[in-house]
């Protein structure tokens, strides 16, 4: 009998071993909402819409961002922030002290704070509790445009509302006094879009007076009579050469901090009015408009049919897309008015509650 059971075990031993090592299992996320910060319910109690999708991560999601400890957060319209910490989605629609649903902005500070720009002005998060800031705290606007809380190597806040931009002192938070005040230097604009160039320089998009330069002293304004396409600006980025790449209605705009340059539909970008603009680590530059997504290599000369590729609701995309962030793995995530999606190489695909958040090939 021993014989037998050693010759058994043998042959056990044998066929495990032909099946190669074990494949990685993925692990659906748990999820929760967040009624309060104490309060946990189970995501599958609420109630939605009868024309909602329950399994998207959200509708609408309007802002991406990566936290200093690898978690993703996502600025939804109607369920608030997202968190995805790979393990665990948690939706953080009605916590204490958190009055809004529209999710626009976001950012860390150097303590690890978040910060939230929505359409009830801004909130703080400590990882414990939500603090609101708005009028009475000194945002006299307290609509925060989309991208538009900043926070500068020295720690500063800045936030783009609009009705201009705000800067934060905590000390006065830190008294109960208001702690916002309308940065001076600038017109009272309707921001769309800041950001922090290599060289310090902070740039504001604005949607009606063109784009403004803060070098630390000094203002300088960029509109159609310094050469800029239009005096409407969506989207602001920068480049690995240092040149600034602007959204325009009609088109998208380099400067080289001499000259500006304007690509059009005419010259290969899919769609109307443009909005986003991201340059990935590649180089490769994403811009979206309205009906369209176009990748444009700008290493190639122009005119040159290859350099644009535009991708339609036929290559996966259900939806005009209104967010995207490229995280510290290099994936690129696209928020849509349909969900959360990723790109494959080849089409864009949706990424829901239940995944696939790992790469996905046809």
């Amino acid at each position: 009998m021993t014989f037998y059971r050693i010759l058994l075990f043998c042959v056990l031993i044998a066929f495990t071993s032909c099946q190669g090592p074990a494949k990685k299992s993925y692990k659906e996320p748990t999820i929760t909402q967040i009624s309060s910060p104490r309060v946990v319910k189970n995501f599958q109690s609420v109630t939605f819409a009868p024309d909602y999708d329950s399994t998207l991560v959200s509708q609408y999601i309007r802002s991406i961002f990566q936290d200093s400890k690898g978690n993703l957060w996502f600025g939804t319209i109607g369920e608030g922030v997202v968190k995805y910490d790979v393990n665990s989605l948690t939706y953080y629609s009605h916590p204490e002290g958190f009055h809004s649903k529209s999710v626009f902005a976001i950012n860390e500070d150097k303590k690890g704070n978040l910060w939230f720009g929505t359409d009830q002005g801004v909130y703080k998060f400590d990882g414990e509790e939500f603090k609101s800031y708005a009028q009475k705290e000194g945002l006299e606007d307290i609509q925060i445009s989309r991208k538009s809380i900043l926070v500068d190597p020295s720690g500063k806040i800045w936030v783009g509302t609009h009705g201009g931009v705000y800067q934060y002192d905590p000390i006065a938070d830190k008294k109960g006094l208001p702690c916002f005040s309308l940065f001076p230097l600038l017109p009272p604009i309707n921001v769309a879009d800041m950001m922090q160039d290599n060289s310090g320089n902070i740039w504001i998009a604005s949607s009606d007076k063109g784009v403004f330069r803060y070098d630390g002293k000094e203002i300088v304004p960029f509109q159609v009579k310094e050469g800029l396409g239009e005096n409407y600006a969506g989207g602001i980025t920068q480049d690995k050469e240092g040149n600034l790449w602007f959204t325009m209605k009609n088109g998208i705009c380099k400067f080289d901090g001499k000259t500006f340059t304007d690509y059009t539909p005419e010259d290969g970008l899919g769609g109307t009015e443009f909005w986003g603009i991201l340059i990935e680590e590649s180089g490769i530059i994403w811009i979206t408009a309205r009906g369209s997504t176009t990748r444009f290599d700008p290493s190639l000369p122009l005119p040159n049919s290859q350099a644009f590729k535009v991708y339609t609701p036929e290559d996966g995309f259900t939806c005009c897309v209104q967010s995207m962030y490229q995280d510290r793995s290099g994936n690129i995530w696209w928020g849509t008015g349909q969900g959360l999606y990723r790109f494959n190489g080849t089409r864009f695909y949706p990424v829901k509650q239940k995944g696939p958040w790992q790469e996905f090939t046809d």
